[in-house]
């Protein structure tokens, strides 16, 4: 579905966005579609919003209307002349962590633990947002190695968003109930360093988010293939702007798959099953 279609679709706008309730992502959504994507953008985030940049590979730079500046599954660079305030990290891959962070990070915070019998545990608090983690396991050359990755959390402007990093298996009942409700998920979508895609859509099933940004595509047809399998049940943008806004009230009321432009890529090109 293009966007200048899913415009004329919009209804106005419903009222103010609800206040951050950390640690109770339990209100589901019920707003008028108004995805805002922008072009790249310095200005002071809204306030109930936030704003969420495709860096690329699977690290996304979330700000919010506080100011704080969150990268996700850094791996030593969140953009142009950028420092967060906080990074998450995971240790499947040297793409998704780096062992020397610049130390005017204020917080970094690692998906794994110091060993199998210490895990890692977050529930940090950073100005307007909550960053909470849900350990998850590796698959590895040597057999399964339990909670050594981990899936965060972020709950700020009443949205809660969930990075599922470099997930490796479907996640427990015990796992999603830990996980909560989640409105915005960004999903690995490469089929086979993470997990096939049939899983992995059977986790966008199941999570249930209003808005999907794809990352660690791995080359567009994997992105095409992971669409194909969405379509029936969410709508699907395709834009070629790395960055949008997003607020509890602007959520759509379809759950959508919105495709951004990596940070100073290209978008994919024949994205559409029938070219």
């Amino acid at each position: 579905m293009r966007l200048a279609a899913f415009i004329l679709a919009l209804l106005p706008a419903a009222a103010a966005s609800a206040q951050v309730q950390p640690g109770h992502c339990v209100a589901l959504s019920a707003a008028p579609e108004r995805i805002m994507p922008a072009a790249l953008d310095d200005a002071p985030v809204p306030a109930g919003s936030l704003r969420i940049r495709f860096v690329g590979h699977a690290t996304f730079l979330i700000e919010t209307a506080g100011g704080v500046r969150i990268a996700t599954d850094y791996a030593g660079f969140a953009g142009p002349g950028v420092t967060p305030d906080v990074v998450t990290m995971n240790r499947a891959h040297i793409s998704h962590f780096t062992p020397d962070p610049d130390p005017a990070i204020g917080h970094v915070l690692r998906g794994w633990g110091a060993g199998p019998e210490d895990p890692a545990d977050h529930h940090l608090e950073v100005g307007d947002v909550l960053i909470r983690n849900v350990t998850t396991d590796i698959r590895g050359w040597s057999g399964r190695e339990a909670d050594a990755n981990s899936i965060f959390i972020f709950e700020s402007a009443g949205l809660c968003l969930a990075h599922l990093g470099h997930l490796h298996h479907e996640p427990s009942d015990a796992q999603y109930a830990r996980i909560g409700r989640v409105d915005v998920v960004m999903v690995p979508v490469d089929g086979g360093y993470t997990m096939e895609q049939a899983a992995m859509i059977r986790v966008m099933k199941r999570l249930k988010a209003r808005l999907v940004l794809p990352m660690h595509w791995f080359g567009a047809a994997n992105l095409r293939a992971f669409l194909a399998g969405m379509r029936d049940d969410f709508a699907v943008i395709e834009e070629p702007v790395p960055e949008l806004v997003v607020s509890l009230d602007t959520l759509p009321r379809r759950p959508t798959v919105m495709v951004l432009a990596p940070l100073g890529g290209a978008m994919p090109r024949s994205l559409d099953p029938g070219d």
